[in-house]
């Protein structure tokens, strides 16, 4: 097959055009420094022409190739005519494959998919890590499950790794950019390079990743139907990731845009800190989901060695020119193509390594209950029994205790004012060893964090922590306060405050009731109660594909 590799001189198209040399195929490579092009040619037996994306695209056409890479980029600083390359592939009836890791670029590629499938050829983004990777990985671990949770990719390089500038540029572009995450069930609003998490990649080897958007976050919510998707990339160097993190809130802040000069510096510092850290990097692939009534984690890691990761971003395209004859023809992003195992063996003469586990996964509260947990109504059963994040949706009435110790207390915890028939959002996310809560009663938002310490529960609203006695009884949960901390400093059981809070089910569902009453008899603090129901997804494909691909149309958005 006669394929022209795009920016075949840059970090990943050179691989790309190693690889495709080595599997026999007939290799172009492309670039606008001829020079550089052909002594990357002579030195792996390949033809090199000099062609400009932005200008004249005539000597890509006079090699008549079968498919056409794009391995240049950036995606996002395509201009106005973005996909202007792949619809001139389908014009003349070539194949065409992208390395963009762009959500806007892959997604859109979708616009050209009726006049690629009257061509009779396929043109498909994100033939890269993500999505085209991921995806064969999160299909593979998601089967045998009924229904998804969580989706959480994470890429980690080794500090080793070259870096391009396309590559530095598109990192740069998206950290402190907001963007939309789907998280339990909805789409909110987040920052890209933050919330970092912690990795495993193998033993004794561990990174953290922050999060950034990439085409997953924009399509897995519909092709896998997963309450929960995330994606991080992160860097080995901790300084780095932390040079990143800073420059993600002072964008946030001010608004400053990333132009050349600032990806020609942080290029320069970063290329500057390459004798530290190693060529070790990786990828993880974790998927939650439930099944025969439980949740299970099932996790892909993939760990290259000795300089082997840039070739992972090379490895899909390799894998579907080699499969080519079963490529459908049509246009989209590069989703569940073919078989992990097939990824898998396209790496196969490379330092690269695989490992797969799952296990069951056991929440805070059916952990901390055991068999009690089995004798909640089922409602109260499910709003404990989550991964990720999960959201519950309702209405609430609130009373506010009158004296000034209630008003005091209410202020310092920012309890809601008094209200009938409040809008109420409740949102859980898992943290390393807990949970926190995030109770939205019309606007008015609080949070806490829960844990299970010494064999209890207990939730933080910081400075403040408490012992949370839970208990079953009657068919409701009762979390009545056992003990408390002011910082460090236990609180005499004089000053703890009463809860008289349960959990049940009724004809409508989940209901609660929240009553705290201050210490030394002063009185009401604040009660709600109300009804909650969960944000679900009636099936693993069972979302509006055409709601999730425009996340702006998501009705009620959390920032």
């Amino acid at each position: 097959m006669k394929v022209v590799v795009l920016g075949g001189t840059g970090v990943f198209g050179s691989r790309l055009a190693e690889l495709l040399v080595r599997d026999g195929q007939d290799v172009t490579i492309a670039a606008r420094d001829l020079k550089r092009a052909e002594a990357l040619a002579r030195r792996l037996g390949a033809r090199a022409i000099r062609v400009d994306l932005g200008s004249d695209l005539a000597p890509l056409w006079a090699e008549a190739p079968d498919a056409v890479v794009d391995a240049a980029g950036p995606f996002h600083a395509y201009g106005a005519d973005p996909w202007r390359l792949p619809r001139a592939c389908i014009a003349r009836g070539i194949n065409y494959l992208d390395l963009a890791d762009e959500a806007e670029f892959c997604a859109g590629i979708a616009t050209l998919d009726g006049a690629a499938k009257a061509a009779g050829t396929f043109a498909l983004s994100g033939v890269s890590s993500v999505p085209a990777l991921s995806s064969a990985a999160v299909d593979a671990l998601a089967k045998g499950m009924d229904r998804l949770e969580e989706i959480d990719t994470a890429i980690l390089p080794g500090n080793r790794a070259p870096r391009g500038r396309s590559v530095v540029g598109a990192i740069l572009a998206r950290t402190g950019t907001p963007f939309r995450l789907w998280q339990g069930a909805a789409w909110e609003e987040r920052r890209g390079w933050s919330d970092p998490r912690a990795y495993r990649l193998g033993p004794g080897l561990h990174r953290r990743g922050y999060l950034i958007e990439v085409p997953d976050t924009r399509l897995f919510p519909a092709r896998f139907g997963a309450h929960s998707v995330s994606f991080r990339a992160g860097l080995e160097l901790p300084v780095m990731n932390a040079g990143l993190a800073l420059l993600s809130r002072l964008r946030a802040a001010t608004g400053i845009a990333v132009g050349p000069r600032i990806v020609a510096l942080t290029r320069g510092m970063a290329l500057m800190l390459w004798p530290f850290g190693s060529a070790q990097g990786g990828m993880v692939v974790r998927v939650i989901g439930r099944k025969d009534g439980g949740l299970i984690r099932a996790e892909w890691r993939l760990l290259a060695e000795a300089g082997a990761g840039p070739y992972v971003p090379a490895i899909a395209a390799r894998a579907i020119l080699r499969a080519a004859s079963r490529i459908p023809s049509g246009a989209g992003p590069a989703l569940t193509m073919l078989p992990l195992a097939e990824f898998e063996a396209a790496m196969a003469d490379l330092s690269i390594g695989f490992s797969r586990d799952n296990h069951p996964v056991q929440p805070l509260f059916p952990a901390h209950l055991g068999v009690a947990f089995k004798e909640l109504p089922g409602a109260v059963r499910r709003s404990h029994d989550w991964a990720g994040c999960f959201r519950l949706d309702g209405r609430a009435t609130v009373t506010r205790g009158r004296g000034l110790a209630a008003r005091l207390v209410a202020a310092i915890f920012r309890f809601p004012p008094e209200g009938a028939d409040v809008p109420v959002r409740v949102t859980k996310r898992a943290a390393p060893d807990g949970e926190i809560w995030e109770r939205d009663f019309g606007g008015r938002i609080f949070r806490s964090y829960l844990a299970r310490r010494r064999g209890a529960i207990t939730e933080r609203f910081d400075p403040f922590t408490f012992v949370i006695g839970l208990t079953v009884r009657d068919g409701a949960l009762h979390f009545p306060v056992a003990g408390g901390w002011l910082g460090p400093l236990p609180l005499p059981r004089v000053l703890m405050p009463v809860s008289i809070a349960t959990e049940t089910e009724d004809e409508g569902g989940f209901r609660f009731d929240v009553e705290l009453r201050a210490p030394l008899g002063l009185g009401l603090i604040v009660r709600y109660r109300g009804r909650i129901n969960p944000r679900e997804n009636s099936s693993r494909f069972g979302i509006d594909d055409e709601k999730l691909a425009n996340p702006a149309d998501s009705s009620r958005q959390n920032p």
